[in-house]
């Protein structure tokens, strides 16, 4: 599973909004009438001024990210400040056009501007400061947060992911999981304030809390999202069960006692990541005893001396090849593609709309290795995204929900089969059909794993926001859901003074996350549909649309449309499916689910939580 933190100016809308006050009240239709040609007034006006202000502030967030130090994030929060200051007001302004009769486009554009915001402000410029300040100091300690073995051996986030990922010591990987892990209880208070905060905001502006203005942008009611959301888990819950039972059952003949627990649950740390969200690293473990040979993707790249522009140009080939225009020349120029040697940057992977238009960036610290590969696989999918929607008008250059953009490059990635990469020239021989398993078993200790983790991330927050989970029971209404939904315990004993949620960046980051797990669905859905549109009829697992232009023409029918239409209709117009349907992704290792269940016969599934 892939992960991304989007930017492009729609993304940032909440911070550019409300500038356009000021000119809105100048131009006679902020203080008179109500029609409907004073809401188009009101609106073009706006969205000619957003498009001019966005950048201004997505350039700035390309700087913090990059150059992380005292100014930036001074720099950062200042123009954040300066662009929340306007957002409140613009959208109690908008409340004037709520009764008046709109054409369908114009209201969704009114909708999609209540709802545009992550981090609703209060009103108070002393709050709203406060605020932007918190947002951007907590981001800032995130990306300069260091693990120290040793006093000359100090490992961030990407140091710690690969030595966890590498380790196969109990003792060694104990001790990364629980030195990463101290750097976020000094957060928790000010997470619990940016919370208060923001709760705020979001009450100004009509909400219950933070959490009901995220469950609002998804074309439904907040409830029925929430119950959406359950729906689809409970399709892949019993896939997840079977994945759980075997790992367990194999990290126990590797480890012993130390992967030995009466509630079978499997310790997190022994699942090579940090957050135990993806258990792809610990493959070597868990591979079937006796397959065919397949092939080491990293171990090809780096045999080919494969650098981090050819990684990237790989990616861009395969989107090529659907019929897409190739990547604008700035993007070479302008994006960070390896982590630099003199400064703090955050290396968490991001594709960035910087301009609306054709200024696309992609930042990452590409380390070339096959995780990477489909990495940038993923990243390009958000810039193509964006580049396909940069006609449409600017409330509408999004993704028919923030679910699509991410499954957008994982489509594409799920298309990086034996068969392509033979096409490519990455390996002389496709592995026979016998090879499915162990490939089919590698994908889902990613792809399936990671959905209970997409799940809780989210599922937790809406707690915080909501009041039900105070500051004080933020790290053990954490660990209750990872056991409940993950089926993983805490390494070590666990306590109220931790703040375990802050080690994952998305938190302090305050970036939504249920779109992760509705991308990991969609994406097979996706897949399932482009593959039938470039007429293969085999087994799903073994399809690739490389080469496909009349899968790309559909495609990019979808892509097309941005945010311009409810998702469900964008749902239509690529699968002719009106519903998610996460059945796409169990017909998908339907293969791996027959062998995991022979190999899992005499063993229970499942896992017991401890009432607390």
């Amino acid at each position: 599973m892939l992960f991304s933190l989007r930017f492009r100016s729609f993304a940032l809308l909440p911070l550019a909004l409300t500038l356009l006050s000021c000119s809105a009240k100048t131009s006679g239709s902020a203080t008179g009438g109500s029609s409907a040609a004073d809401a188009k007034t009101f609106m073009d006006q706006a969205e000619a001024e957003l498009n001019k202000l966005s950048v201004a502030d997505n350039r700035a967030g390309w700087v913090h990210e990059t150059y992380i130090n005292d100014d930036t994030d001074f720099l950062a929060a200042q123009a954040d400040d300066r662009l929340i200051a306007r957002t409140t007001e613009l959208v109690k302004e908008s409340a004037r056009f709520d009764k008046t009769e709109l054409p369908a486009d114009l209201r969704r554009k009114f909708l999609l501007l209540k709802l545009s915001t992550n981090m609703p402000a209060p009103a108070d410029p002393k709050l709203r400061e406060e605020l932007t300040q918190l947002a951007s100091g907590l981001s800032g300690t995130y990306g300069k947060s260091k693990y120290c073995p040793t006093p000359a051996n100090c490992l961030g986030q990407e140091g710690v992911e690969k030595a966890m990922a590498k380790s196969r010591d109990p003792k060694e990987l104990t001790d990364l999981w629980v030195g990463w892990h101290k750097i976020s209880p000094p957060m928790r208070d000010r997470y619990a304030r940016f919370v208060e905060l923001s709760n705020q905001g979001a009450g100004e502006l009509g909400f219950k809390d933070t959490g009901t203005l995220w469950r609002s942008n998804y074309d439904m009611a907040p409830e029925a999202f929430s119950a959406e959301l359950e729906r689809l888990w409970s399709q892949v819950e019993p896939l997840y069960k079977e994945l759980h039972a075997y790992t367990r059952t194999r990290l126990k003949a590797k480890y012993g006692a130390a992967a030995t627990r009466e509630d079978g649950m499997i310790p997190a740390h022994l699942l090579g990541n940090i957050w135990a969200q993806e258990w792809g690293n610990i493959y070597d473990l868990v591979a079937p005893a006796s397959a065919p040979a397949t092939y080491d993707l990293t171990k090809i790249l780096a045999a080919r001396h494969t650098d981090a522009k050819q990684m990237t140009t790989y990616g861009e080939t395969f989107f090529k090849s659907l019929g897409f225009e190739p990547l604008p020349p700035a993007f070479w120029t302008r994006s960070q593609l390896t982590r630099p040697a003199d400064r703090d940057v955050v290396c968490h992977a991001s594709a960035w709309d910087v301009d609306g238009d054709m200024d696309v960036r992609l930042k990452m610290c590409i380390q070339g290795t096959g995780e990477d590969f489909v990495v940038v696989h993923h990243e390009l999918g958000h810039l193509f995204y964006d580049l396909s929607y940069r006609k449409q008008p600017y409330l509408f250059r999004g993704a028919a929900n923030d679910g699509f953009h991410e499954a957008i490059g994982d489509t594409i990635a799920l298309s990086i089969t034996p068969e392509y990469l033979k096409t490519i020239g990455l390996i002389q021989q496709v592995p026979p059909p016998a090879a499915d398993i162990p490939i089919l078993l590698r994908r889902a200790l990613d792809k399936v794993a990671f959905l209970p983790f997409g799940l809780l991330i989210d599922k937790w927050r809406w707690q915080v926001f909501s009041g039900e989970v105070k500051p004080a029971d933020y790290n053990t209404a954490w660990w209750k859901l990872r056991e409940k939904y993950q089926g993983v315990a805490a390494p070590v004993a666990r306590s109220a003074e931790d703040f375990d949620p802050g080690a994952k960046y998305h938190i302090p980051a305050n970036t939504p996350y249920a779109r992760y797990f509705l991308a990991a669905i969609y994406q097979f859905q996706f897949y399932r549909a482009m593959c039938r549109e470039a007429g293969y009829t085999g087994p799903l697992n073994r399809c690739s649309f490389f080469g496909s232009e009349a899968a790309g023409k559909r495609f990019k029918a979808m892509l097309e449309l941005g945010q311009s239409k409810p998702w469900p209709e964008a749902l239509k117009q690529m699968t002719g499916e009106d519903k998610a349907d996460a059945n796409a992704m169990v017909e998908y290792f339907a293969p791996l689910l027959v062998w995991l269940k022979e190999q899992n016969k005499g063993a229970a599934t499942g896992w017991t939580v401890a009432s607390k």
